[in-house]
Formats: C-alpha cells, structure tokens, sequence
C-alpha cells in the first residue's frame, strides 16, 4: 500500500472541504494535509466528522507567508498538492482588488517555490472558467482548454494571472503540474454569499432575494461531488502540464435558478427583486468537458437531482448557515446589494 501525503489548500472552503472529505473517506492510505487561513469563509465544523481520522491533518497559514510554507513543506515532504485556496466572490473583488492579487497570484507563486523546491510529484491548480471571459447567447458555443484567457472582473483576472504561473513553472522549471477550470459549483456547505445558498437562506426566511440586472445571464452548473471525483481523476490521472475542464452540462440563466429554487420550496416569485446589475457581468459561461470524459470522467448529477439535494441539505442544516449570516456577513449583504 503506497503512503502519500497530500497537500490540499483552502480546505476549510466549500469546494476544497468537500474535497478534504472526499479525499480522507476513499483514501485512508494517503495523508491529507487541510491548510487552510481561516478567513471569513472558512469553517471548520464541516470537518466534524473526520477530524478525529489518523489521515486528517490540519494547518493554519497564510498561503502567501512565505517562511511558513517553505518550512512547512520541507517538513512534511509532499508528494502532491491540490491548490484551491483563493479569494474568490466577484463581488468583493469589485470592492477590494488587492486582497485578490495577494492571495490568488502571490500566494500561488509562493506554493509553487516550495513545491518546486522539494521535487513534488504533482501540483494541480483549481481554477475557474471565469478566465475565458464570457460567451454570447449562442447555445452552440463553448469555453474549450483552448480558448483565450479574456478575464473580465479583478477576481478572474487574479486566477488568471495564477494560471499562467502555474504555467511558466511547468514549462521552465519542468515542475508536473495541471491546471483544472470548473463550471460554477453548488451544493454542501456553499458559502451564502453565493447565489444559490443566497437564494435558499432568504426564500426559508421569506426575504426578499436580489438578482442583478434582467437575471439572464447563464451559468452551467457542476455538482461539487462531481467536480471532487473529476479532481481525483485529475491528480492520478492528468497527463502533466495539461489543462482539463469541468463542466456540468447544465446551463441555466440566472432567473432560472432562483426561480426553481423558489418553486421547490413553495414560495412566491414575488420575493424576487432585481437590483442594479454587476459591473462588467459576464453573459454566459459553459464548458466543453470533451478532453476531461476522455480521461474517463463524467457529471453524475444533473441539475434537477442536485439542486433538490443541495436544498434538502440546507433544510436540515439550518444551524451552520443561520450562524454565517448574522453579524458581520449581514452587514456586507446590505452594503452589497442595498436590500431593505
């Protein structure tokens, strides 16, 4: 039985935690390594579970400091990292850009220093589809691995930009690398701040539920669970320096989302209210996942199964989220969206 420890970044996130938990539940023989810094939208009680397992271990730091994550992997001699520590609302990249670039571009390089510095086998990259920018309403047109980084908001600029180091390490330090781009994700333990637990919280509390501009723009949506069986294919399978994206096969505008959700719940539309669209929204995302089925993977939900899954893990999971949006978080939103 081989003994492999793996590094995964932002692990106390919504798609790096349910990755942690993937990743600990089918691999007992690897050792999984949570660093995460604990900002606003990290949480540590999703890992209740697992945390008492001899192949969890956790880690605060800050990707960007450095001494310790220099000291750390020469410590621990990784064998693979799985990279998806990142700042990563739109909107709070609109607000405050920096912390974008320090976090997502800086941070990146510095993991890559160290990986490099200790010959690691893998370094995998969870990126966004944002990068490419956004398509018209075309239904025939994709984002493929090909297609141009146009990014169009501070938040995918800086993926973008950790992308293309991701990149240049392969290419002039021969580091093994792969650099993964996903559809939008939902499901178990999504932030509030993100549309469809937005959505959900606020249709249960019967609140108003704010949709920017005519609520058309499209997304495709993945399954989180889908995207942690397309990362797992990824780090084993991944020919090095390649890019894969992860789509869902599931397009729907915005209205469309809420609209369900709503329906599903029994509520009225009149609790939809649009607000000032987003600055520089982008129309539509969707992927071609051709070369990734190719490596063998494809999505096991679709958006009817998933969507009513992930609102019947909220009704019974009022506790975690109730907890988020008080406080702090509430101030944010009414800031944000200038809701009464």
């Amino acid at each position: 039985m081989i003994r492999r420890k793996i590094l995964v970044t932002g692990g106390a996130g919504f798609i790096g935690g349910n990755f942690v938990q993937f990743m600990v539940n089918k691999y007992p023989q690897y050792d999984i390594y949570n660093l995460d810094l604990l900002t606003y939208a990290g949480d540590l009680t999703k890992h209740r579970d697992i945390e008492d397992k001899e192949n969890y271990h956790f880690v605060k730091a800050d990707i960007a400091d450095r001494d310790t994550i220099i000291s750390l992997f020469e410590k621990e001699k990784f064998d693979y990292v799985v990279h998806f520590a990142a700042e990563s609302h739109v909107d709070r990249s609109i607000t405050d850009p920096e912390i974008f670039v320090r976090t997502n571009v800086m941070g990146t390089q510095v993991l890559l220093d160290a990986a490099k510095q200790i010959g690691i086998a893998k370094f995998v990259h969870v990126s966004t589809d944002e990068v490419y920018g956004q398509l018209d309403f075309d239904p025939s047109s994709f984002f493929t691995e090909e297609t141009p980084l146009q990014p169009n908001s501070p938040y995918s600029a800086s993926k973008a930009s950790s992308d293309l180091i991701v990149r240049a390490y392969h290419e002039t330090y021969g580091l093994p690398i792969n650099i993964t781009r996903c559809s939008n994700n939902y499901g178990p333990y999504h932030f509030p701040e993100k549309l469809i637990p937005l959505t959900i919280s606020r249709v249960l509390n019967d609140q108003k539920i704010p949709v920017y501009g005519d609520g058309k723009n499209i997304r495709d949506w993945l399954h989180v669970f889908d995207h942690c069986a397309a990362i797992d294919l990824v780090l084993h399978e991944g020919i090095s320096g390649e890019v894969y994206n992860v789509g869902g096969h599931n397009e729907r505008t915005n209205l469309e989302v809420v609209q369900t959700i709503i329906q599903t719940l029994g509520k009225s539309e009149e609790l939809i209210e649009f607000v000032t669209d987003r600055l520089g929204h982008d129309k539509r995302y969707a992927i071609d996942p051709t070369k990734l089925e190719q490596l063998g993977w494809k999505p096991t939900y679709t958006f009817e199964t998933g969507i009513a899954q992930t609102i019947q893990w909220y009704l019974e999971n009022k506790e975690w989220w109730e907890s988020i949006i008080s406080g702090e978080y509430q101030d944010y939103f009414e800031m944000q969206y200038s809701l009464n």
